[in-house]
Order: C-alpha cells, then sequence, then structure tokens
C-alpha cells in the first residue's frame, strides 16, 4: 500500500521526557495513539513474514550476556562452520514456499572474514534471485565490507543496538554502544536498509527501553525494520535468572515504538513462545506489524507456523505481500 506521512513523523527529534510522556499513557490512550498512527502508515490487518536462518551458529568472541552463542559462557552450544552457499538457498525456497517475503541469515561473528565475504555475497544473490528480500546479521561492518554487501543487493542489515547507552555496559563489555551505531552508520552509508532493535527482559529499567527507542528514532534515518525481543533466559548465559518482563510494559514498549518511528516495521521478535496469544493479539494491535515464523529463530524456539496460521484466522490477520521494486 501507499504509505502517507504520518503527522508523528514530522521528521522531528525525540527527546526523552515527550517520549516518557507518551509511554506513561493511561494504557487505553496509549493503544489508541499507536493504532491511529499505524493506520495513518500501514494496512492494520497485514503482518509482514520473515524467516531467520543461521548460518553459522556459535563460538562468537563476544559477552553478550543474553547470547547462547557466545563463547564466553557454558550453555552447551556447540560451534558450526559457515553453511554452504546451495544449502542456505534451499532452505530459502522452502521459507518462500511457506510464505516468507524476507529472508534473514545470522553468523555468530564479532564481524565477518574477508575469505567468508564471497560466499555471503553468493548466499545474498541466490535468494535475491528467488524474488525475496534479503537480511543479514553478521556483527559489525567495516565501510568497504558494507559496500560489498551493497553492491551484491543485500536489502537489510541486522544490527541491535539491544538497550540504552546507560545500561550497555552492563550485558557487553567486548564493544561499546559507539561500536553498534558506527556499523548503523557504515550499512547506512552503503545504501543498505537498517534493521536494529533491542531486547526487553534483561534487568533494564523503563527508562533504558525509552531511551534505546529514541536512539533509534533519532538516527538520520530511523530502521526501516525494529525488532523488539523478549529476553528468552539461556542456560549458563549471565542472564540465565533474570526476571521475565511484565507484559503490559512490552506492550507499552511496542506502542512506543510504532509512535516514535510511524513508517518502520515494528518485529515481534525473540519470545513469543512465552507470550499468550492475547498478549501477541495486544501487541499487534499496538503497531506491531513483522513476525518471524518457523519454528526456530537462530538457536531458540519460535511458534511453529500451524499456530501463527491459526492465531492469524482468529484476529482476521494476513501475510503481508512483498512490496514492489524491493
Amino acid at each position: 500500500m501507499n504509505r502517507t506521512v504520518s503527522t508523528e513523523q514530522e521528521s522531528k527529534r525525540w527527546i526523552p521526557s515527550d517520549a516518557t510522556k507518551i509511554y506513561n499513557l493511561p494504557f487505553n490512550d496509549l493503544l489508541y495513539r499507536a493504532q491511529t498512527v499505524h493506520r495513518a502508515n500501514f494496512d492494520p490487518n497485514a503482518v509482514q513474514m520473515s524467516r531467520l536462518l543461521s548460518i553459522k551458529t556459535g563460538g562468537c568472541a563476544e559477552d553478550c550476556g543474553y547470547c547462547s552463542q557466545s563463547a564466553h559462557y557454558p550453555t552447551g552450544l556447540k560451534a558450526s562452520k559457515l553453511m554452504q552457499v546451495e544449502k542456505v538457498i534451499a532452505e530459502a525456497r522452502k521459507a518462500k514456499e511457506g510464505g516468507a517475503t524476507r529472508y534473514c541469515m545470522g553468523a555468530a561473528w564479532r564481524s565477518p572474514k574477508d575469505r567468508d565475504m564471497g560466499a555471503i555475497v553468493a548466499m545474498v544473490r541466490g535468494v535475491k534471485a528467488l524474488g525475496m528480500e534479503t537480511c543479514m546479521t553478521l556483527g559489525m561492518l567495516s565501510p568497504n565490507q558494507s559496500a560489498t554487501l551493497a553492491d551484491a543487493g543485500l536489502d537489510y542489515y541486522n544490527h541491535n543496538i539491544d538497550t540504552s547507552e546507560r545500561f550497555y555496559s552492563e550485558i557487553i563489555t567486548t564493544r561499546t554502544f559507539a561500536d553498534r551505531l558506527e556499523t548503523l552508520s557504515n550499512v547506512r552509508d552503503a545504501g543498505i536498509k537498517v534493521c536494529a532493535g533491542g531486547i526487553l527482559g534483561m534487568g533494564e529499567t523503563a527508562d533504558d527501553r525509552i531511551s534505546m527507542l529514541v536512539t533509534l528514532a533519532n538516527l538520520p534515518s530511523p530502521p526501516e525494520s525494529v525488532p523488539i525481543n523478549m529476553l528468552i533466559p539461556i542456560p549458563g548465559s549471565k542472564l540465565a535468572d533474570a526476571a521475565p518482563v511484565d507484559p503490559i510494559e512490552f506492550v507499552r514498549t511496542i506502542a512506543l515504538a510504532r509512535i516514535l518511528m510511524p513508517q518502520s516495521h515494528v518485529r515481534l521478535s525473540a519470545g513469543r513462545t512465552e507470550m499468550t496469544d492475547e498478549m501477541q493479539a495486544l501487541c499487534f494491535f499496538a503497531g506491531a506489524n513483522s513476525i518471524f515464523v518457523g519454528d526456530t529463530l537462530l538457536t531458540t524456539d519460535n511458534p511453529g507456523e500451524d499456530h501463527d496460521a491459526g492465531l492469524f484466522r482468529r484476529l482476521g490477520l494476513k501475510p503481508m505481500a512483498l512490496e514492489p521494486n524491493t
């Protein structure tokens, strides 16, 4: 559909105090405002279907406290080599047959090595040839690596900022918040669309969640996709015993993301297996309009496609069609 620029857009810079006032609105007022913004920019009953594949699992040098793939924690996950290009394309073909329009490929790296770029480029081109949008998440990228992926036709690059700048060092010490922003800048400068969001339930405050979204909204161009993840505590990881995030607070965060970034796809990402159907329905009403389909997300569980199809039928939702010229 042709999206119009909402009055919420106005290319304004958000300040934390204004975002906090919105976040703390009475719940019904917050959802009404978010749904109004959503309807001004998207079909309110269409949800983008993406598929995520781990193309290189485990053994990551980063110490992200939430991650099963970090070599710093005894999570029991065995490291693997980079998948063969033909296998990745075969999996993408199956994903397309299952209704996915975007294919996301993730490798557990601090950053890709030059020797791996040839295979990565071949994966991008192969998936593009199937008529799908492509997305990669490979860790930090240099300007040259970003340009190489852009030349291959990569549509999106995912690099989450995870949380607020204040709380960031409590979760990760092997790279900085500024490192994250630098990769987003390199990707954007290369002409690749940005996918960047965060994780809720890591011990952060509501102010941290608001700050994270304000940071994303105030980038020179807000991310085209904003994944909001609910932490899945991984045994052996730093955050194995983290307390679950309050469901209403999670929905408030989805609503604020929609209001601050009206034209972005807000993706309900990891943690959906721990959400009730009713919680997911509230998230969709609050402005979430993208999900990952399939039984797994990298190394964690995801609701099966049968469950998602049943939920969509009950809610009257439909898969979002691939936009022309993508």
